[in-house]
């Protein structure tokens, strides 16, 4: 008797605690679905972790004038580690995206990466996102090539994910109660403002609109 009293409270418990799925649809000022937006949602129940979490490690790779991915999502304190692909020397430089980047206050990290030798292994660097200003974007750029552009987006929330092909992310068994949700987009200078959702058991749906048309990125 004891034991399925307990197993019940166990389970109300959960069911209070893993509520509900929520799709976060992000639309651009014309209304097509914008991919690689990152999308963060901030529960008031802050003690619910995400079953699957964000990676510590991730991989940004300069290939053919680009850095791929062309944005990375990590949380807080991740390791990302840079390599060269192609065969002449890149640069890697840091300052904050969107409205900052045009009065960087802080040097940010910077780095060169020798150019990949045939049937040799790329050159890698690897650094940590643990000091004060790396939550939220990031810019990278290339001193070397100045057209080459990427982005790494530290979240400080376990809940963040990046926009699908179709504009979507989609979070599952967040916790109930009330939550704040942001959009990031790297040509929207300034960040969409936070909306406020109510998760609940019943499956949710949320559409955030942004004010640009992102530019179009070689492929």
């Amino acid at each position: 008797m004891k034991n399925s009293l307990l197993s019940t409270a166990l389970a109300l418990g959960c069911a209070s605690a893993w509520a509900g799925n929520l799709t976060v649809s992000v639309l651009d000022k014309e209304g097509k679905p914008v991919p690689d937006a990152v999308v963060v949602v901030v529960p008031a129940n802050k003690t619910v972790r995400p079953k699957t979490v964000l990676p510590v490690q991730a991989s940004i790779t300069q290939e053919k004038m680009q850095f791929i991915p062309a944005v990375t999502l990590v949380p807080v304190g991740a390791k990302v580690k840079f390599l060269n692909n192609d065969p002449w020397d890149h640069h890697v430089r840091s300052s904050p995206a969107g409205l900052g980047q045009f009065n960087a206050t802080h040097a940010g990290f910077e780095m060169r990466l020798e150019g990949k030798s045939e049937g040799k292994p790329a050159k890698a660097t690897e650094i940590t996102l643990d000091k004060a200003g790396v939550t939220g974007a990031t810019l990278l750029g290339c001193f070397i090539h100045g057209s080459m552009r990427g982005y790494i987006f530290a979240s400080d929330s376990p809940w963040a994910a990046k926009t699908t092909a179709d504009g979507q992310a989609v979070f599952e068994d967040l916790p109930d109660g009330s939550a704040q949700v942001k959009v990031w987009q790297a040509d929207q200078l300034i960040d969409a403002a936070a909306q406020t959702y109510s998760v609940t058991a019943t499956p949710g749906a949320l559409t955030v609109q942004l004010s640009v048309v992102p530019r179009r990125r070689r492929t």
